[in-house]
């Protein structure tokens, strides 16, 4: 079976998250990389409303049969290392980290179409 592998904030879960994380079981195994409180914040210009245990929380109570695990804090391309996809699945929106390019990354990479983001992108939601 495909390794299938997203990326994300999951700040504030919602029917767009879950629309990105039911592709991804679609297509494979799932492995959901999420970003440390840290990373948000260089990525994003901001902190996360709620902290990464507390998103992990939720994903795991939604998801119990993906693989869940927190970003590596110093390298943004050690999940990949380590857990190998065989495809990336990226969010209509979804922004790359600071120094890592599309072509940096090993597997081949799709982008998902936008789901209701006038009524589900986390910036709107947080109000």
């Amino acid at each position: 079976m495909p390794r299938i592998m997203v990326f994300g904030t999951f700040d504030h879960f919602h029917p767009g998250h879950k629309f990105v994380l039911d592709e991804a079981g679609k297509r494979g195994e799932v492995i959901v990389i999420v970003a440390t409180d840290a990373h948000v914040g260089q990525i994003k210009g901001r902190k996360p409303d709620q902290n990464e245990s507390q998103r992990i929380r939720v994903l795991r109570s939604h998801y119990p049969d993906y693989t869940i695990a927190l970003g590596d804090p110093d390298d943004f391309m050690a999940p990949l290392k380590h857990y190998k996809p065989d495809l990336i699945l990226l969010g209509y929106d979804q922004q790359m980290p600071p120094g890592v390019s599309l072509e940096d990354l090993p597997c081949p990479i799709e982008r998902l179409a936008a789901f209701e983001p006038e009524k589900h992108k986390s910036s709107l939601r947080r109000g």
